[in-house]
């Protein structure tokens, strides 16, 4: 059995990508709900997460995929992946074995900004 490559096209049909043929992912915990950061996907970083149960992202930065935990052991095992409305952006659901943020923090979403009046 050969063995599939490449992303659904009835997923990659739903999928509305930036210029660059990105989609964000929006990452969160199962166990708390807390979100964990913010990342990128392509069709083949989706294709890989899908297939692996390994979130794996497209690092803009370094323009190549990461999986992440890779170097530095704080992985995350996929639990789901669901598409918003649009299909512009995606929610993945993990298990995060150790911190999420490169910081060492539990969540990148740790600064808090101060509100104005709400009145």
């Amino acid at each position: 059995m050969a063995v599939k490559t490449e992303l659904d096209p009835a997923i990659a049909a739903k999928l509305k990508r930036t210029p660059e043929g990105l989609v964000a992912a929006i990452v969160r915990e199962h166990g708390s709900g807390d979100v964990l950061m913010l990342a990128w996907m392509d069709d083949e970083a989706l294709h890989r997460t899908l297939s692996t149960g390994r979130a794996t992202y497209w690092s803009r930065s370094r323009q190549e995929y990461w999986v992440k935990g890779a170097t530095s052991g704080h992985h995350q095992h996929v639990r789901g992946v669901a598409l918003d409305c649009d299909g512009d952006a995606l929610l993945v659901t993990v298990d995060q074995t150790g911190a999420a943020c490169h910081t060492g923090e539990h969540t990148c979403f740790f600064t808090e900004l101060p509100l104005g009046d709400q009145s």
